[in-house]
């Protein structure tokens, strides 16, 4: 069994084709289970509506976006923000220089007990590292 999580800047390779993209797409193969931070659909969705603004993706892509994503989140582990995560969070603030969010992600791969950390952010996988997760960058 193979639990890999990924932070939203990396799983969102998955449906947008971008540098990483190949990478994401191999570890999810590998994957047994799939984890993601309750945070990363909002993230994500987010994403999908900046890049309809900007003109980059139409309404019908983002729709079909929106439903794969939507689709896949189904078979997917989702973390809650529970105390566990909260306190993790919070020592990966004080340990590291990082955002709010980002470590909420690490928060919820550790309580997931996540074999690998997967994100496009060195300074999250440093911070992720230090909490005791292995790491690989997209």
């Amino acid at each position: 069994m193979m639990r890999v999580f990924f932070d939203t800047s990396a799983f969102v390779k998955r449906y947008v084709s971008e540098s990483g993209t190949d990478t994401v797409l191999e570890w999810c193969d590998r994957a047994t289970e799939i984890g993601l931070s309750g945070i990363a659909l909002p993230e994500i969705i987010s994403a999908f509506c900046r890049l309809r603004r900007e003109d980059r993706i139409t309404d019908t892509q983002y729709r079909q976006l929106k439903s794969l994503l939507l689709a896949d989140i189904e078979d997917i582990a989702i973390c809650d923000l529970t105390p566990a995560v909260l306190a993790q969070a919070v020592a990966s603030l004080e340990a590291s220089v990082l955002r709010g969010m980002d470590a909420i992600h690490i928060g919820s791969a550790v309580v997931l007990q996540a074999d690998v950390f997967i994100s496009a952010d060195a300074r999250q996988r440093e911070a992720a590292a230090r909490a005791g997760l292995r790491v690989e960058a997209v």
